[in-house]
């Protein structure tokens, strides 16, 4: 039967279109332009570091702005194909390109995760779900979380205030921005008490939305937050 659809519907590069060997795939042209990120990174935020892989060391943002998480990874830089397939996921109704996205931050993600963790994604308000019908986050959560083998709690936070998008916006705007926009959801709260918690991002450019959320957790109890995001803007990128 998997033979038969492949003779009628062949895989397609999840970038270009392009014919592929097999599904959830990309070609050798598109793989090469997505800059994927291995070797030495920013234990806070992932971001790619010159040096060996076998050491502990921050990025020049996350030594300047504490981050209010332990630990975090991301599973690209956002520029080139990266860019394109975020926003085609964020955006434009490509949520097929959740689980290969989810299968690459996982892969991302293996180092700070542990047993029991929670994960959850980053929420959007209500107005904001009703317009784009999904929660990109949420698929990547939800995915991850399976192929972890982790509890998933797609609502564990809440964003009750509508904020304006933080394109645009330096730094500290977006830090003022989201303050206080995000809680933890009254029924689960009971669940963050002691917990660690893994939530879950599109992308990250200043950090202020996972700080937010990252509070959000530790006022509701939670022992120790970690971030994970698909794709990291980079200041080299």
């Amino acid at each position: 039967m998997q033979a038969a659809l492949h003779l009628l519907y062949p895989p397609q590069c999840l970038s270009c279109g392009g014919l592929v060997e097999s599904v959830f795939a990309l070609c050798p042209d598109c793989w090469r332009d997505t800059p994927f990120i291995t070797g030495l990174v920013c234990d806070s935020c992932g971001t790619p570091l010159p040096g060996e892989d076998d050491a502990t060391v921050h990025c020049d943002d996350c030594l300047t702005l504490a981050r209010p998480w332990d630990q975090g990874r991301a599973a690209l830089v956002y520029r080139d194909r990266a860019r394109n397939l975020t926003l085609a996921l964020k955006h434009g109704d490509r949520t097929d390109l959740a689980q290969p996205a989810a299968r690459w931050l996982y892969r991302a993600a293996q180092p700070i995760l542990r047993p029991g963790m929670i994960v959850a994604p980053i929420p959007l308000h209500w107005f904001r779900l009703f317009r784009r019908r999904y929660n990109q986050s949420a698929l990547l959560s939800a995915a991850l979380a399976k192929a972890a083998d982790l509890p998933h709690i797609p609502d564990l936070l809440i964003r009750p205030r509508r904020t304006p998008t933080q394109d645009g916006r330096d730094r500290d705007a977006r830090f003022r921005n989201v303050t206080g926009a995000i809680r933890a959801h009254p029924r689960h709260a009971p669940r963050l008490k002691g917990a660690e918690v893994l939530l879950i991002d599109d992308v990250m450019t200043s950090g202020a939305t996972l700080a937010a959320a990252t509070e959000a957790c530790l006022a509701a109890g939670a022992r120790r937050v970690s971030i994970a995001v698909l794709a990291r803007v980079a200041k080299d990128a």
